[in-house]
């Protein structure tokens, strides 16, 4: 067993303070599970203490540059002068801040939200071979700090199977959701024609599949999005679609609308395009709809293809081709009774095994294994 009350302060420069992975689900599990937990944030915004959790803010960055430069100074020093026992880090350039708090005796845990390496290469605000440059010393700086920090939680099995070539203490802690969050109603409106998509909007996202697939749809379709565009630019290109007017955006919302919109909705949309960040990801959102209770449209992407047929909970489609988006659309429009009935198999797996509470066991007993090691 863990010794009671062991420090452990949780470290962002990019994360929102209630970011649902980092505060609800990790620093509050923690927190219930015994251990002295505080968050250290740089959004500029007041201390608080919330789910008995102590918050500290520490000046917000002006810019990425400010960010990556001073916000990450600015969070050591407040983690310094916190003085926890243990370190967890959430973000991959607060790492030189993890080798510094070693050589102060602290023990370190580094959480790998995404796999860097590869996200570096799907960015596009630089060089195809300057972007391979990056991502090359990326992967060695992760492997150089990870193998000497005590632990690491990785947010999928794909990325603790890679950080476990250096650090034996890597286990994989699933973002799945929480199910005191899941929204689920029986009154569901089964002979809806409305799908949605929930979540962020990108091009690599497929909203324009995604409208395009509207196309296709039998003429009552509909589609509601929730959600903020990735850029200003993006929201004019979509809107610039000829089956935008078929589409109820509503921007971004709280639980509480997002469970109206799946109440009224025939099913849900997870049609990312198959780019090598996504290959081995497990979209929240998916396990959203599925605790909502109903059925999935996602991409044909291997893992989650084994997901969605291996729990008979929903249609995988080509995400590129809105016309196969449309032909799944369809089928759950004109068979409603097959809808609800993956809708619930969806469900039942949620509660079953795609949740928080066992993903935080994982987490307890990481926690218990870095306490032990002296």
């Amino acid at each position: 067993m863990f010794e009671a009350n062991k420090s452990i302060c949780h470290l962002t420069s990019a994360h929102p303070r209630f970011d649902t992975r980092i505060f609800f689900k990790e620093c509050v599990s923690l927190k219930r599970a015994g251990y002295d937990v505080s968050l250290i944030v740089a959004d500029g915004l007041p201390d608080q203490v919330e789910s008995g959790v102590n918050i500290f803010g520490v000046e917000k960055a002006s810019s990425r540059f400010d960010r990556m430069r001073n916000a990450t100074k600015r969070v050591y020093r407040k983690a310094v002068e916190l003085d926890a026992e243990i370190y967890h880090l959430h973000d991959p350039e607060l790492m030189p801040i993890g080798l510094k708090l070693k050589r102060r005796g602290k023990k370190v845990v580094f959480d790998a939200h995404e796999d860097l390496p590869v996200q570096l290469l799907n960015k596009s605000y630089s060089r195809k071979w300057l972007l391979k440059v990056l991502s090359k010393v990326a992967a060695f700086y992760e492997a150089y700090v990870c193998s000497r920090i005590d632990g690491v939680i990785a947010a999928t099995p794909f990325i603790e199977k890679k950080f476990k070539r250096f650090n034996p203490l890597s286990v994989a802690v699933n973002n799945f959701p929480l199910l005191s969050e899941l929204e689920y109603t029986n009154e569901r409106n089964c002979s809806s024609h409305d799908i949605c998509y929930v979540g962020g909007i990108s091009k690599v996202r497929g909203i324009f599949e995604a409208v395009e697939s509207l196309e296709h749809c039998p003429e009552e379709t509909g589609l509601i999005v929730a959600g903020r565009f990735e850029t200003e630019g993006l929201r004019c290109q979509v809107q610039e679609l000829s089956a935008w007017p078929k589409v109820d955006y509503v921007g971004f919302v709280g639980r509480r609308e997002v469970a109206e919109i799946y109440q009224r909705s025939i099913a849900g949309l997870v049609t990312l395009h198959p780019i090598p960040n996504y290959l081995d990801a497990l979209p929240v959102k998916m396990f959203e709809y599925m605790g909502a209770g109903i059925p999935v449209v996602a991409s044909n992407i291997p893992l989650w293809k084994e997901i969605v047929e291996g729990n008979d909970c929903g249609v995988v489609v080509d995400p590129l081709d809105p016309a196969e988006i449309a032909k799944a659309v369809s089928f759950f429009i004109s068979n409603p009774d097959e809808a609800e009935r993956m809708g619930r198999m969806g469900r039942d797996a949620v509660l079953k095994k795609y949740n928080w509470e066992v993903e935080k066991a994982k987490l307890l007993k990481f926690y218990e294994e870095i306490v032990c090691v002296r």
